[in-house]
């Protein structure tokens, strides 16, 4: 995978071009010549972070395979109990 880099300065000059870039792949900023800062597309970040793109509860919820997990949460304690308001 190809980065690019650009200094915060080039970055505050050619925005648009860092935008661009990133569509492609990371853009690496630079602070006093040090990487400090990346960016990157929102769809990248999706993947990176495992969300994918337009999922929603429902579908998240319908997924194959999801009737076979055992979950049995303990119940809750409803009981009420005395209150000492002394």
């Amino acid at each position: 995978m190809a980065v690019t880099t650009v200094s915060s300065r080039e970055l505050n000059q050619d925005l648009g071009k860092a935008k661009r870039a990133a569509t492609q792949n990371p853009v690496i900023i630079t602070d006093r010549g040090k990487p400090a800062f990346v960016l990157l597309s929102y769809t990248e970040y999706q993947r990176l972070n495992g969300a994918a793109p337009g999922r929603n509860l429902v579908e998240a919820l319908s997924m194959p395979g999801l009737s076979e997990i055992n979950f049995d949460p303990p119940k809750a304690d409803m009981r009420s109990r005395p209150v000492d308001f002394s």
